[in-house]
């Protein structure tokens, strides 16, 4: 089946959704209505804890839905609602928040069609019910889409900032912070065409440490700063797991296989084979399964039967025998929908009185482990998740730049996501995002961290 065509103008340069200057409180992770409607023995779910003092929680909207990694919630769980559940994924626009976005550019070629098939644990038809209707590429994974209008006054200023002596690096925050990726690809271009430089390399001239760092990663845009920070992950000696968990784990198709195409077009590699040959046993079977890019779509529907059989065989894989099956795991949570997963973790802790994170973290270890709570994290609270990543970036002795860049620039794309990532980090710590890295960081690399996350 191939992507529905992209309706309706594109966004002209220069422009926000709406929705960017009206963004909700954070909520909580929607909640996957497990068992279905008139059966759940579930009573309503607690919020993260006691409230912060006052003034501190935007004024609607709370307490959140779902509770803290790794504690199970006082009171059971939330009454259904209807299926399929809404949880967003990651890179992707909140569903109804974004104007659909036109394929300038494409020169006629046709969007990506449905994923192939896979390995073991994939299924031929999407799991949980009939033929389901792909998730699209996020905006910025169809090479070649550019934003409409004129940048070319962003790209005077900006070659103004970095023409003659010294460096204006308050414009190249203002400018660079709050594009979107397909303003972006009109930038670039714009200021080649204006100025026969590459924007790329005038940035890399001018700017050093972790603020050009910032600059670049924005520049790349999501798709190539996906492929970039893979061979980063991958080359040399090692593999930078953390790295490599970002940008894989909890991904949608249609995005796995933009990145794939785009890895193999930059190096002339496969990325299959690269991450094979840098993992071995059965996390290297573990990232060939997410690799395949054959996971339940977003659209396919949350079924309570195939949630209990899901939630058995984990059981049994784990906790109900001696030793643990981690491939039978892998198979189950490597090609699940973020709303399986919620619904999975919810009636697995319902059922056994464990969550579902606490029993990966007692029977798997080392890089496995992590790979494995990270996806539970991404399917039942992704703006949660997000902001206990960011915190594990600067948290301890000495902050972990490289990450945190990474992170910041990652989230930042969907201005939707990052609002509800702010929020969700004060629910979880008690105080702003914004503020925790301020102070953390300084000069103009703190600056352009925090134009990102305002």
């Amino acid at each position: 089946m191939a992507y529905p065509p992209p309706q309706g103008p594109y966004l002209p340069y220069g422009g926000l959704p709406q929705a960017y200057s009206d963004q909700p409180a954070y909520q909580g992770a929607p909640q996957t209505p497990y068992p279905p409607q008139g059966h759940s023995p579930y009573p309503q779910q607690h919020g993260y804890g006691p409230p912060p003092p006052q003034g501190q929680y935007p004024p609607q909207g709370y307490p959140p839905q779902q509770g803290a990694y790794s504690r199970p919630p006082p009171q059971g769980y939330p009454p259904p609602q209807a299926y399929p559940p809404q949880q967003q994924q990651y890179g992707q626009p909140p569903r109804g928040q974004y104007p659909p976005q036109q394929p300038y550019g494409l020169s006629g070629a046709p969007p990506p069609g449905p994923p192939p098939s896979g390995p073991y644990g994939s299924s031929q038809q999407p799991y949980g019910g009939p033929q389901t209707i792909p998730t699209p590429p996020s905006i910025g994974y169809i090479p070649g889409q550019i934003a409409q209008g004129d940048a070319s006054a962003d790209a005077d200023a900006l070659r103004k900032a970095m023409k003659g002596f010294g460096t204006d690096e308050s414009t190249l925050i203002r400018v660079l912070s709050h594009q979107t990726p397909l303003q972006v690809a009109l930038l670039k271009q714009t200021y080649h065409q204006r100025h026969h430089r590459s924007l790329e390399s005038d940035i890399s001239s001018e700017t050093s440490s972790h603020f050009q760092l910032c600059l670049l990663s924005i520049l790349r845009g999501p798709l190539q700063q996906d492929v970039h920070n893979l061979n980063k992950a991958l080359k040399g000696a090692g593999t930078n797991e953390t790295l490599l968990n970002d940008v894989l784990l909890a991904r949608s198709n249609a995005d796995l296989h933009a990145i794939k195409r785009a890895y193999q077009n930059t190096y002339h590699r496969p990325l299959e084979a690269d991450v094979s040959g840098d993992l071995s046993a059965k996390t290297e079977r573990l990232f060939a399964m997410v690799v395949a890019g054959t996971r339940q779509e977003d659209s396919a529907p949350v079924l309570a039967q195939q949630v209990d059989a899901d939630v058995a065989e984990l059981h049994a894989a784990t906790e109900g025998r001696v030793g643990t099956d981690q491939v039978a795991v892998c198979a189950i949570l490597s090609n699940r929908s973020d709303s399986t997963i919620q619904a999975i973790a919810h009636a697995y802790e319902f059922k056994y009185r464990i969550s579902l994170e606490k029993v990966l973290e007692k029977e798997f270890s080392g890089h496995m482990e992590q790979a494995l709570v990270q996806v539970v994290r991404a399917g039942t609270d992704r703006a949660m998740r997000d902001a206990v990543n960011l915190e594990d970036a600067m948290k301890g002795l000495g902050t972990k730049d490289e990450l945190l860049v990474s992170r910041v620039v990652a989230a930042h794309w969907n201005r939707g996501h990052m609002e509800q990532v702010k929020g969700a980090y004060r629910v979880r710590y008690g105080k702003e995002l914004v503020a925790r890295i301020r102070g953390e960081t300084s000069g103009d690399y703190m600056r352009c961290l925090m134009a990102m996350v305002e």
